[in-house]
């Protein structure tokens, strides 16, 4: 009797062990978090410039995701692919996050909103900005932009005007006056057109002078010397904009006194005046957030932005012996001291 209990324990002992290690197979054949982890929505952000040059805007584009309940790796995933300056990458890095199969593809700028809208008709594109989406040609209309892209615009025309027009009311005797672009960037095209005008009724001379990388920026410095120019314009192009510490250090050195984006003013440059691009990143989300919910980006109105800001930096001005007028120090949002 005693034997055959005890055989009977054993048999009850070897059961319950398979049973166990069943169970424990099976879990570490399906864990939990690798099966939501397959279910998380996908978004694919398209980067024209690099990550350290983006700085603060990727901080305010994840953010804005996080306000919302979107964080990378526990409540979606991004993808991120930077082209380094050079937009030529960007259509093969925008192949690339198509080919993710993302559920939403993220951009800024004119060139990468192109990229992303040239890589796929289908995937819904979010562009966080776009210096003339309706001009152009990247939407049809703002309140109804049709296609598979929605998002931010600006408009990059008047506003780089408007820097021409502070830089002359700032240094009334300027004549000559050099516009920095990269002729990569597709907004270009409009905004020459505006340039001239406005320099046309200023009565200033515009000599264009190009940069298509970060590495001909000083000899863009370089030609506006040679050809006498007395001040100097930038195009609202991202991979200027990252450059901006570059191009005050270079202005500071030619003496030659300038306008152009926020940053600009901030790493030394005299006059600044631009959109609140920060707030736009962080707009973002709102845009992303609709269509992973089920929104058609066709049916998203293409919104414009709202918040501008003029910079003057009084530091540079004493640096350069200018004086600026009172009446425009008045204006400005900022004073650098």
């Amino acid at each position: 009797m005693a034997f055959h209990f005890s055989t009977r324990r054993s048999v009850i002992g070897r059961r319950t062990f398979i049973l166990g290690s069943s169970i424990s197979l099976l879990g570490l054949r399906f864990p939990a978090n690798a099966q939501s982890t397959a279910k998380l929505p996908r978004i694919g952000f398209l980067g024209a410039t690099s990550e350290a040059g983006f700085g603060q805007h990727i901080d305010a584009f994840r953010s804005g995701l996080r306000d919302l309940g979107y964080v990378d790796g526990k409540t979606c995933i991004i993808y991120y692919r930077w082209a380094e300056d050079d937009y030529a990458r960007l259509p093969t890095i925008a192949a690339e996050l198509v080919a993710l199969h993302v559920d939403v593809l993220v951009t800024h700028g004119t060139p990468g909103t192109r990229a992303a809208q040239r890589a796929t008709s289908t995937i819904p594109i979010v562009m966080m900005t776009s210096g003339d989406a309706v001009g152009s040609g990247i939407v049809t209309s703002l309140s109804r932009p049709g296609g598979n892209i929605t998002g931010s615009t600006f408009f990059v025309p008047e506003i780089t005007a408007k820097r021409l027009e502070l830089l002359k009311e700032a240094l009334p005797t300027v004549k000559r006056v050099a516009f920095l672009v990269n002729p990569d960037n597709p907004s270009i095209r409009p905004t020459l057109k505006t340039m001239d005008s406005t320099a046309t009724a200023q009565k200033m001379e515009l000599q264009i002078i190009e940069a298509r990388r970060s590495v001909e920026i000083e000899h863009a410095f370089s030609t506006m010397a040679k050809t006498g120019a007395d001040a100097f314009v930038i195009l609202d192009d991202r991979m200027l904009v990252d450059n901006a510490k570059e191009i005050a250090a270079l202005a500071a050195a030619n003496r030659l006194p300038g306008a152009g984006p926020r940053e600009f003013a901030d790493a030394g440059g005299l006059i600044a005046y631009a959109v609140d691009f920060s707030n736009l990143y962080r707009r973002a989300a709102v845009f992303i957030d609709k269509i992973l919910k089920g929104t058609k980006p066709s049916d998203i109105p293409v919104e414009q932005a709202t918040r501008f800001e003029t910079v003057i930096n009084l530091k540079t001005a004493k640096a350069l012996s200018l004086t600026i007028p009172q009446s425009l120090l008045l204006r400005a949002d900022a004073v650098i001291r």
